[in-house]
């Protein structure tokens, strides 16, 4: 059966732009709390601010980033809404596309439709229902259900969505604190992109700037990692796999 391996990158929206009731909301918390002084409460509602884009109620995605695993081919769609000129790039076997963000979603669940297998690096948290909801928003139905059940086996037929953080901890039996991307790259001797100039955390600021390429680029830098992973799994601990043997 084929296997998409994807990731998306987010950003928040402007907390100042935001309507008093959801900035009171997303703080009150904050204010209320007397044991803080000015000074730790402004941090505090940075990091509110800082963690818009986590959530798709308050971010958006700005890109989007699909390896197709048999076949070694790749797949971007991102934004570039201050560019309107911006034309699709091909390099290392992948297509960068820009898009609206309604556009990436709809062209992406195309693509999921051709699919079976799906895998994430801790898509079942965050990718997935980021997607999904985003997808709701934008009055876009996705074409298959990822989110059907947590267990593989219990899955939806149709839609085998492997998740590497939750395979990789048994869903929580090992320790899942720090537990990132990075840290499963290294310890199987994978290169990752966390180690260069850019971090997850630094889209927000980069997209700001136009450097909508860049965001594209390492969004599939992840992929590519996410599928090095997943080549371990499958090989060493897909129980599945050997019981078909």
């Amino acid at each position: 059966m084929p296997t998409l391996i994807f990731d998306i990158e987010t950003i928040g929206e402007s907390f100042d732009a935001m309507d008093d009731q959801t900035k009171k909301a997303l703080t009150h918390w904050i204010q209320n709390d007397d044991s803080l002084d000015e000074t730790e409460r402004e941090s505090k509602i940075q990091e509110v601010k800082d963690r818009l884009g986590l959530s798709p109620f308050t971010g958006e995605i700005v890109s989007i980033a699909m390896l197709d695993f048999e076949k070694n081919r790749g797949a971007v769609y991102f934004q570039t809404p201050n560019n309107s000129n911006a034309s699709p790039i091909q390099e290392n076997n992948t297509d960068y596309k820009p898009m609206t963000e309604p556009e990436m979603l709809k062209k992406f669940w195309e693509v999921v439709g051709l699919y079976q297998n799906f895998v994430t690096f801790n898509g079942g948290s965050f990718d997935v229902p980021y997607l999904m909801i985003r997808s709701a928003i934008h009055k876009i139905r996705p074409t298959k259900n990822m989110m059907s059940n947590r267990y593989l086996k219990s899955q939806d037929f149709g839609a085998k969505h492997i998740d590497l953080l939750e395979q990789l901890t048994y869903y929580g039996a090992v320790q899942r604190k720090g537990m990132g991307l990075h840290m499963a790259c290294h310890a199987f001797g994978i290169q990752t992109p966390k180690t260069g100039d850019m971090q997850g955390a630094d889209v927000g600021e980069l997209f700001k700037q136009g450097k909508y390429e860049d965001i594209a680029r390492y969004n599939m830098a992840d992929v590519v990692a996410t599928g090095e992973l997943y080549k371990y799994w499958n090989e060493y601990l897909n129980f599945d796999k050997y019981s078909n043997r």
